[in-house]
């Protein structure tokens, strides 16, 4: 073998590990939402959102995290570059007055790697 196909050989396997293979430490953003299971109507709930994930830093970090309640988005929190999440694992806090069951969804998005998908609870009112 030359050094001309060597070279080649070497750049091509060199590629192949970049493009298809995945990040040691690198995940995807999630988040793990906090309610009670059932309130009383005209109750007052504090929804957390619990979010986790590995490697924030400037270049790479959770972008984004929201919270809706019965598909309506409530509140949003936004990340960048200069304004990064406190640590790897955080937590977001809303308050919401139950009237009615209803059903939270929330998502959270790595800049690079994306999400781990929508989280869901649904809160009771007898």
């Amino acid at each position: 073998m030359n050094r001309r196909s060597f070279l080649s050989y070497g750049i091509a396997t060199m590629t192949g590990f970049f493009f298809f293979s995945k990040p040691a430490f690198a995940t995807q953003s999630s988040v793990r939402i906090e309610v009670p299971d059932t309130v009383s109507s005209g109750q007052e709930i504090t929804i957390k959102l619990h979010v986790s994930h590995d490697g924030n830093n400037f270049l790479h970090h959770t972008d984004w995290v929201y919270v809706k309640i019965n598909d309506q988005e409530i509140k949003r929190w936004e990340f960048g570059v200069f304004d990064t999440p406190e640590s790897n694992n955080f937590t977001r806090e809303i308050k919401y007055m139950v009237m009615t069951p209803i059903v939270i969804t929330s998502e959270a998005n790595c800049n690079l790697h994306g999400s781990t998908g929508i989280s869901e609870k649904k809160v009771m009112v007898p």
